[in-house]
């Protein structure tokens, strides 16, 4: 079963109440076309037979009236010569013929009362499925669209994170350049320190040495003595 069971569902209908509750509009009115199209060609198929009874019944119609007419001239005949009996048997086929033509006459109003509510009621349904398309194409022009911006503003935003990235490695190059610049200062720091305490022992020794040497003089100085 379709969108829509009958004829008068799809012409009454309210297209923006349908698309309003549809989860994918744009999936909605492909299936709301789809089914008007096909409601279309059983309406325009019903159209056809109803058109081609409209001439069988004129046919038969046109055969039926003349029917009637040759049986008034033959009961005519039969009057002018003298056959009662003959003029009443062809007065009573007419009549059978006359009833014909008045049952295929009324046939033939119902038809064309058919063809006028099929004709109108094609009218209404093209109506409704060019709405349709054109809510399609203007759907399909905003679903391009929405589709751009989300592209463009999508490439936007990740520019937007490159650029806070490249900046944030440049402030962190940065950061590190200081840290460095202040590590090889701290280490240039421990090397001058390295080089007083190695400056202190040595003048340490010496003072070692030097207060050996006077002693060692001022034994010899006093062995001479």
């Amino acid at each position: 079963m379709g969108i829509f069971s009958r004829f008068s569902d799809i012409v009454n209908s309210n297209i923006n109440a349908l698309l309003e509750k549809a989860e994918d509009p744009e999936k909605m009115v492909r299936l709301i076309i789809q089914e008007m199209e096909d409601t279309l060609v059983e309406v325009r198929s019903a159209a056809a037979r109803a058109i081609a009874d409209r001439k069988q019944l004129s046919r038969r119609l046109a055969e039926a009236q003349r029917e009637a007419e040759d049986w008034g001239r033959k009961a005519e005949l039969a009057v002018r010569k003298g056959r009662d009996d003959l003029a009443r048997a062809a007065l009573t086929e007419k009549s059978h013929a006359e009833q014909r033509v008045a049952t295929l006459e009324e046939q033939g109003v119902q038809v064309e009362e058919a063809l006028a509510r099929l004709n109108d009621d094609m009218a209404r349904l093209q109506e409704k499925l060019a709405d349709a398309k054109a809510r399609q194409k203007a759907m399909v022009v905003r679903h391009h669209t929405a589709g751009h911006q989300l592209e463009m503003r999508r490439q936007i935003h990740e520019s937007r994170i490159d650029d806070a990235l490249v900046k944030f490695e440049k402030f962190e190059r940065k950061l590190e350049d200081v840290e460095g610049r202040v590590e090889a200062y701290d280490l240039g720091q421990r090397k001058d320190l390295g080089r007083e305490f190695a400056s202190l022992e040595s003048e340490e020794s010496i003072e070692a040495e030097l207060a050996a040497l006077k002693q060692r003089v001022g034994g010899e100085t006093q062995d001479k003595a």
